[in-house]
């Protein structure tokens, strides 16, 4: 189905329908930041057995599995995504970018369906796009000149340890690049250095080991989390989180709890919101 229609929220209680267009504006989230604080949310789909990105067919690295992915969860994404100062991507997306092989993380400009979307970002003033960050130790990608159209930023967060040749290659490309960390980049320097430039709202659309980064130092206030009810099985595979363990655990509070039939053929999804416990 379309990314039309309505969901059934279950939780806070009492449960009614809701619409599924406006469901993660209505959130606002451009009000629980600011430079000084900024507020950090990401978000993922996800299958029940655990699979957030699976070998793409063309053997050019891992991708949303094409039988999870829908458009109504894509439209959950653009409503996310288009709120944000700055959106967090990862190393392999900006190559894939690069190489014309993905589509833009914010597409919302050119499609009749998303015009509310793009409308609520200009009513309040915003560039049309938000910037991007990436955080990387190797350097290993070139910047797409697209993402530098628009007066659009492309900040890279890397260590004392990465390539000089590589730091001013992409900082000739146009790239804004700062030192996070000594060997591995910290999610908490990280984040600094996006406030220090002016972003409050920080949306985090990267993989499970950034989101790793990002949870270990305790920088992630909301997870946004689609469970889509099919099985996928598969030995390569990338869960929600990757990387070493996160002490006790990460405690996230569930805030919002809906129920959404009309993806999947009728499978149907979860669209859970989680606050990080304080």
């Amino acid at each position: 189905m379309t990314s039309g229609g309505s969901v059934l929220a279950l939780y806070p209680p009492p449960a009614q329908e809701r619409p599924l267009a406006g469901l993660y504006l209505d959130h606002d989230v451009r009000r629980l930041g600011h430079a000084r604080a900024p507020f950090v949310y990401t978000n993922f789909i996800v299958s029940l057995d655990g699979r957030i990105a699976l070998p793409r067919p063309s053997g050019n690295g891992m991708g949303v599995p094409r039988s999870i992915a829908n458009p109504r969860d894509w439209r959950l994404f653009q409503e996310l995504a288009v709120q944000a100062d700055v959106i967090v991507t990862s190393s392999g997306h900006l190559r894939e970018t690069a190489a014309g092989r993905v589509r833009e993380l914010v597409e919302v400009y050119d499609k009749a369906e998303f015009r509310d979307i793009t409308d609520w970002r200009g009513e309040r003033g915003l560039s049309p796009y938000p910037d991007y960050a990436v955080m990387s130790r190797d350097l290993d990608f070139p910047i797409a000149p697209r993402l530098l159209s628009d007066g659009r930023r492309v900040i890279v967060a890397t260590t004392a340890a990465a390539d000089p040749v590589r730091m001013r290659a992409l900082e000739e490309a146009g790239a804004e690049v700062f030192l996070a960390g000594e060997e591995d980049v910290a999610g908490s320097r990280f984040i600094d250095g996006l406030a220090g430039r002016g972003y409050g709202i920080i949306y985090s659309a990267a993989g499970p080991r950034v989101h790793h980064t990002l949870l270990a130092d305790g920088v992630i206030d909301r997870l946004y989390l689609t469970t889509a009810n099919r099985l996928l099985g598969g030995e390569v595979y990338d869960p929600l989180v990757s990387g070493s363990l996160l002490g006790g655990g990460v405690s996230m509070t569930p805030a919002s709890l809906c129920l959404d039939l009309g993806a999947l053929d009728g499978a149907g999804q979860l669209l859970a919101m989680y606050e990080r416990d304080t």
